[in-house]
C-alpha cells in the first residue's frame, strides 16, 4: 500500500491486484465530519492490510469512516466495499449510480446465471466450448473477490452534487468503461475524480458485456465530446498517473480508437470473420493471458458493434457444430480505414 497526499484533504490510497495491471488507486477524502472512501479495491488479503495500514497512518477508526463512493463496480473497485462496509461496523454505506446497482445486481450477486451467459457470449464470439469455459471460470476467480456483498446501498443521481472533501463536486456519469460510471467535478478548483473513465498510460477498456448497454463504443467516445468542456487542471485516476493535461488525453483516447478502429475494420477487410479470428489479428489474443484475452474478446466487440451501427460492417448469425456464431463482413467499404491509416 502506498499512501499519498494529491490535493488538500485527499489522500491517494494505491492497493495491489494480482494482475498485469497491478496496482489500483482508490481515495481517502476528509469530509471535517469523518471521512469518505473512493473505490474499495479487489477483495483480498492484502487490499485488507492495505485499507488497514491507511486508516492507522491517518487516524481514521470505524467510527470516522461515513460512506464507501464507487465510481464503477468492476471488481478491483467495488470487490472490498461489503468488507468496508463490515469494518466500519455498518455505519458507511456503499454510494453508486443506480446503473451501476443494478450492474452489480446481475453480475456478481446473481454470478451462475451471469457466467452461463457469459460462455453464450464468448461461443458467439467465435471461442471454442473449452476456452470460453476456462475464460468464464477465471471471471470466476475474480468474482469471488467481491464478496461480502454490501448490504446497504445508497444512489447518487448524476447532475446532483455531492459535498466531500470540504469541496463541492457535481456528479456526472458516462457509459464506455461501465454502464454507470460516476466522474465528480470540482469547478471551484478544477479538480475530477476520473476513476477509470479518463486514464494515463494504458487506455480504459471498452468492451461489449452479456446484458450491458448497446454500443459501448460509441457512449464512450460521445463522452468525450462531452468531457472536453470541463474545465480540469487535475484529475484523480483510478490507475496509472495522475492526469494534468486533460483536454491534451482526451484527444489521445480518441485518436487511440480511431486507430484501432481501423486496424479492425482492416482485419474485417483481410478475410478474418469471428471476433476470435478478428481478435487474433488486433490483439495477438494468443499471446494473452486468460484473463487478458476475456478483455480482448470483448473489447474487440465493442468496435466490431460500433463499425455494425456505422454502417460499416454487417453481422450475421448462423449455426455451427450446434454453436450459434456470429460472423462479420465488408458491408461497404468506409471512411474508417482511410481515416485511421492517414
Amino acid at each position: 500500500m502506498t499512501l499519498t497526499t494529491v490535493a488538500p484533504h485527499i489522500y491517494q490510497v494505491t492497493l495491489p491486484l494480482p494482475f498485469a495491471l497491478n496496482h489500483v488507486h482508490c481515495y481517502l477524502l476528509d469530509d471535517g465530519d469523518g471521512w469518505t472512501a473512493v473505490d474499495a479495491g479487489l477483495h483480498t488479503s492484502q487490499t485488507e492490510a492495505g485499507w488497514l495500514a491507511a486508516f492507522t497512518e491517518l487516524g481514521i477508526t470505524p467510527a470516522h469512516l461515513k460512506r464507501i463512493i464507487l465510481t464503477h463496480t468492476h471488481p478491483d473497485h467495488y470487490g472490498a466495499a461489503g468488507w468496508l462496509e463490515q469494518w466500519s461496523d455498518g455505519r458507511a454505506a456503499v454510494h453508486l449510480s443506480p446503473r451501476e446497482a443494478e450492474v452489480a445486481s446481475r453480475t456478481w450477486g446473481e454470478w451462475g446465471q451471469h457466467e452461463q451467459l457469459m460462455v453464450r457470449h464468448l461461443l458467439r464470439a467465435g471461442l471454442t466450448p473449452a476456452m470460453a469455459q476456462e475464460v468464464a471460470e477465471n471471471t470466476q476467480f475474480v468474482a469471488t473477490r467481491t464478496r461480502p456483498h454490501p448490504t446497504h446501498h445508497e444512489l447518487l443521481q448524476p447532475g446532483s452534487r455531492i459535498e466531500m472533501a470540504q469541496r463541492t463536486f457535481d456528479i456526472l456519469s458516462y457509459a464506455g468503461h461501465s454502464d454507470g460510471q460516476l466522474l465528480f467535478h470540482c469547478s471551484a478548483e478544477a479538480l475530477m475524480l476520473s476513476g477509470d473513465h479518463v486514464l494515463m498510460d494504458i487506455t480504459p477498456n471498452i468492451s461489449l458485456w452479456p446484458g450491458g448497454w448497446a454500443n459501448p463504443l460509441g457512449r464512450y467516445l460521445d463522452s468525450l465530446r462531452e468531457l472536453k468542456a470541463f474545465e480540469v487542471a487535475l484529475a484523480l485516476p483510478g490507475h496509472k498517473r495522475l492526469i494534468h493535461d486533460w483536454h491534451g488525453r482526451l484527444a489521445e483516447l480518441e485518436k487511440h480508437h480511431a486507430e484501432r478502429l481501423g486496424h479492425t475494420l482492416a482485419a474485417v477487410q483481410g478475410g478474418d470473420s469471428t471476433t476470435a479470428e478478428i481478435a487474433k489479428t488486433v490483439f495477438r489474443l494468443n499471446h494473452l493471458t486468460v484473463h487478458e484475452a476475456r478483455f480482448a474478446i470483448t473489447e474487440t466487440l465493442a468496435h466490431l458493434e460500433y463499425l455494425a451501427h456505422q454502417g460499416e460492417i454487417k453481422e450475421d448469425e448462423a449455426g455451427e457444430m450446434g454453436l450459434m456464431v456470429t460472423r462479420y463482413s465488408l458491408f461497404v467499404i468506409g471512411c474508417w480505414l482511410t481515416k485511421a491509416m492517414a
